[in-house]
């Protein structure tokens, strides 16, 4: 067994994948017609048949209040491993991504926090 798909919960999946793709640089694997929403998936352009990001709408009452409290207590809703940290935070800050967390290292990793724009902490360690 292995994990195929995850998922965020995202208030705008258009919003979403213009963010994920444009500034973090995702590419879209599956993209069809679901009812009012889309199936809607990334891959890392380094493992296009890896696991795949669903950018799952968060219309349910369930998923909105999970997502705002998770939001609001500061804890990042999932984590992406990148090769150089500072290196990704500079590009990205550069880019007008906004960081809650600069690079800090903790024990033997260094983690940054940023904010995907669609209501989600995203967690970047260096691995």
């Amino acid at each position: 067994m292995k994990i195929v798909v995850t998922s965020v919960f995202v208030d705008d999946q258009e919003k979403a994948l213009e963010f994920y793709t444009k500034k973090l640089g995702f590419a879209k694997k599956h993209d069809v017609p679901a009812g009012n929403h889309r199936w809607l998936t990334l891959v890392s352009p380094d493992d296009p048949d890896g696991v795949e990001l669903l950018l799952e709408p968060n219309e349910h009452p369930a998923a909105r209040e999970y997502q705002k409290r998770i939001f609001a207590d500061g804890i990042p809703a999932t984590m992406f491993g990148v090769r150089n940290i500072q290196a990704e935070y500079e590009r990205l800050s550069a880019e007008g991504v906004r960081f809650t967390m600069a690079p800090t290292t903790m024990g033997g990793v260094t983690i940054a926090v940023f904010d995907d724009t669609c209501g989600n902490l995203i967690q970047m360690i260096e691995n």
